[in-house]
């Protein structure tokens, strides 16, 4: 991705892949499936575009149908659901507001109704809105955020829980802000930190009912997230920091989801953050 295609486009929240100056790569094109979850019925929340199309088209190819969930992107919604038919898998999805727990649960258990079944769920959806200072940060973007965010998470894995037990996969979406802050971005790194400690926690709390708990934290992904949220000054370049010096393709990404999803790749990892960062090492 060019510095100069890049620069000053914004695109209005929540964005749609079809207004960004340069579209993401998040359609698998060149990824050969070879079974991996063959027969399995997945949920990816955030479908729509970006890595959770990517994770629902690689999770098609590998033998899987797909629900995704999504808040008002219905074109790109659209165009995931074709990708995912055109490997022919069963596809459905979902539009609404995942900071509603209601629509949570609902989402769950159409996604169970309708693909027959449920045992993977993939919880990637995420709002983010930076701030140039701590105090322009409101009480209701706060609370927006660990909605949609964390407390999203919550709600669609309780729905969850009783179509997984007895071998299900669960795979949160985390970021490298959750594992260093961002000053710009203090909501967002605390949801994100708060999803580590989930998956965690819950690594431990399902082992039991035979359920994986993993999650995938990336660094800088170029998805219509980015230039719906970042000014125009912080896209351009965006990931640029990274000693890749550029951010990852949601191609990129997808594949650590399947690793996590597939039993016979995964079968003795739970409670595991896999961190994707073009290069970059952290401590500890």
């Amino acid at each position: 991705m060019s510095d100069d295609q890049n620069a000053g486009k914004t695109i209005d929240y929540p964005g749609r892949t079809r207004e960004m100056s340069e579209r993401p790569r998040d359609e698998m094109r060149d990824y050969e499936g070879r079974g991996l979850l063959a027969g399995k019925k997945a949920l990816v929340t955030g479908g729509d575009s970006g890595i959770g199309r990517a994770v629902a088209v690689a999770f098609a190819k590998e033998g899987a149908d797909v629900a995704i969930a999504f808040l008002e992107e219905t074109d790109d919604a659209r165009h995931t659901v074709q990708l995912i038919e055109a490997e022919g898998r069963t596809a459905r999805s979902f539009v609404g507001d995942l900071g509603d727990p209601e629509h949570c649960a609902d989402v769950v258990a159409r996604t169970a109704d309708e693909l027959g079944g449920l045992n993977m769920l993939v919880n990637n959806i995420a709002y983010q809105q930076p701030v140039d200072d701590f105090l322009e940060l409101s009480p209701s973007q706060w609370r927006r955020t660990f909605d949609v965010n964390i407390d999203s998470f919550f709600h669609t894995i309780r729905a969850a829980v009783p179509h997984l037990t007895g071998g299900g996969a669960i795979i949160n979406t985390g970021s490298i802000n959750g594992l260093r802050g961002n000053k710009q971005l203090i909501d967002y790194s605390a949801t994100k930190g708060a999803v580590t400690a989930l998956t965690y926690s819950l690594a431990q709390s399902l082992l039991e009912r035979q359920i994986r708990v993993n999650c995938v934290a990336p660094g800088p992904v170029w998805t219509p997230l980015i230039p719906a949220t970042l000014p125009a000054d912080q896209g351009e370049g965006f990931g640029r920091q990274t000693p890749y010096g550029r951010p990852a393709q949601p191609d990129e990404i997808a594949p650590s989801y399947v690793f996590f999803a597939a039993e016979l790749l995964s079968s003795y990892y739970t409670g595991e953050v896999l961190a994707p960062l073009g290069g970059e090492t952290l401590p500890g």
